[in-house]
């Protein structure tokens, strides 16, 4: 029968190999930010399914379907992202609308 030793080993020489136990702090998730999308009455539909497409990476089909929301409700989710990103996709938004001499309006919110 083997002896229980203190020094973590049964071999009698103390060079037995122990467990190290490491605890990490959980990293907590970024806060969720909607970016939303504006209705006016100037911004040809065209042009908001051509941002959905390009800034947000929706196929024809769903960005459609967000730009059609829009139109009805006044309002839709383009998606949902950490703060730096749906800031970045605000701006991008709003420049290229700018750019082209649209009125189009974009914002976010905390989800």
């Amino acid at each position: 029968m083997a002896e229980r030793r203190d020094d973590g080993g049964e071999d009698g020489n103390g060079t037995g190999a122990g467990i190290a136990t490491k605890t990490r702090a959980k990293t907590k998730q970024p806060t969720p930010y909607r970016v939303l999308m504006l209705n006016d009455d100037y911004t040809p539909m065209e042009f908001v399914v051509l941002c959905l497409q390009r800034f947000f990476r929706m196929d024809m089909e769903a960005a459609t379907r967000v730009m059609l929301h829009v139109h009805q409700k006044g309002v839709g989710v383009c998606g949902t992202f950490s703060y730096e990103v749906a800031e970045t996709k605000v701006s991008q938004v709003m420049d290229f609308a700018k750019q082209n001499q649209h009125p189009l309006q974009c914002t976010l919110e905390k989800a």
